[in-house]
C-alpha cells in the first residue's frame, strides 16, 4: 500500500479522504497549507503520492505550484490534484508528470479507483472495508 500526504485546507474534507484511504491500509499524513506539506516533505521519507486540492487557502492554482516544487526535489512522487470548481487549460497544462485528476465531490470508489488506473496503488482487495453504495459520502 502507499503512504499519501494529503493537502486539502477545508479540515472536514481532509479528514474524511485520510479515513477512506485508511480503511483501504493506506498510510497517511495531512496538510493544510503548501506551507505545512513542504515540512512533511522534507520529515517524511517514504512518501508516495502527494494528494493536493488545486487552489490552498485561496490562493488560486497553490497546488500546483506545491506539486511542481515537490517534484523537483522529490521526482518519485505521483500527483492526484483534486478540486471543486473548472478547470482552464491553462492549468491542466501545469500539471506535472506522473499526475491524475480527481474532480470534487467525489467517493471513495472512485478515490481508490484514480489511485489504481492511474498509479497502481492497491484496487479495492480490503471487502470489509468497502462500503455500500447507499452509505456513500462524497467529498
Amino acid at each position: 500500500m502507499a503512504k499519501v500526504l494529503i493537502v486539502e485546507e477545508a479540515e472536514q474534507v481532509r479528514v474524511l479522504a485520510e479515513s477512506y484511504l485508511e480503511e483501504q491500509g493506506h498510510s497517511c499524513l495531512s496538510a493544510g497549507t503548501s506551507q505545512g506539506a513542504m515540512a512533511l516533505l522534507e520529515k517524511s521519507p517514504g512518501i508516495d503520492v502527494l494528494f493536493v486540492d488545486v487552489d490552498i487557502k485561496g490562493e488560486i492554482a497553490a497546488g500546483i505550484k506545491l506539486a511542481q516544487e515537490a517534484i523537483k526535489r522529490w521526482p518519485h512522487l505521483k500527483v492526484l490534484y483534486t478540486t471543486g470548481r473548472d478547470l482552464t487549460d491553462g492549468m491542466k497544462a501545469r500539471f506535472v508528470a506522473k499526475s491524475a485528476f480527481l474532480a470534487k465531490p467525489y467517493t471513495v470508489e472512485e478515490l481508490m479507483t484514480t489511485l489504481t488506473v492511474h498509479f497502481s496503488i492497491g484496487p479495492l482487495s480490503r471487502p470489509e472495508a468497502a462500503r455500500p453504495a447507499s452509505s456513500l459520502q462524497s467529498v
